[in-house]
């Protein structure tokens, strides 16, 4: 049984102060650079609130890193491979967003997948990639996917991929009645 102070949202506090450290960033300077509040800063950092899918991108666009990436460094060593049973899940309550991290953690990698899962009505809205040119290949496995990106709206139903280079803003939203469950395919720039 693990502790609070191993926790996945303990971890991820603990990694986000290390790296705001690391730049040499105040809390007012990350706010700044980031658009998130310095009590919400704050809070993450401390773990006293779940950081959203939404503040740790804006987070890893000032980081320069993916999502996939910070959450891997708060994981064990790498490893080859990974079992479905050992795959680190990571939700976003607030917004109805879950996320299973496929591949084997290693920062390192330029590659990466992601298994996401919307429930119905999840409407996730990015303002920035984490790394500008990030090129996601999305392939839904079931229900049916809004993406927006930049001003082009894509409408995706089962089966359906798209492949796109992210450089602005992007949403996803579950855009019918059941959750929809789609693998993400990330390649850094």
């Amino acid at each position: 049984m693990s502790s609070p102070e191993d926790s996945l949202d303990t971890r991820i506090g603990a990694r986000l102060a290390e790296l705001r450290t690391q730049h040499g960033l105040s809390l007012g300077e990350l706010a700044e650079r980031s658009g998130v509040s310095r009590s919400t800063l704050s809070r993450a950092e401390r773990a006293e609130t779940s950081p959203t899918a939404a503040l740790l991108n804006r987070l890893c666009h000032v980081y320069g890193r993916t999502m996939s990436q910070l959450l891997s460094e708060v994981e064990a060593a790498p490893a080859p491979l990974v079992r479905a049973a050992d795959q680190q899940i990571w939700q976003d309550c607030g917004s109805g967003f879950v996320r299973r991290s496929v591949s084997p953690p290693h920062a390192g990698l330029r590659g990466e997948m992601v298994e996401s899962r919307l429930a119905p009505g999840a409407d996730i809205a990015y303002d920035r990639p984490p790394v500008a040119g990030l090129e996601q290949h999305l392939w839904v496995l079931g229900g049916a996917l809004e993406v927006t990106d930049g001003e082009q709206v894509h409408h995706l139903d089962t089966g359906d991929c798209l492949r796109m280079r992210v450089f602005g803003p992007t949403r996803f939203r579950c855009a019918g009645p059941v959750e929809t469950r789609y693998v993400l395919a990330v390649v850094r720039p």
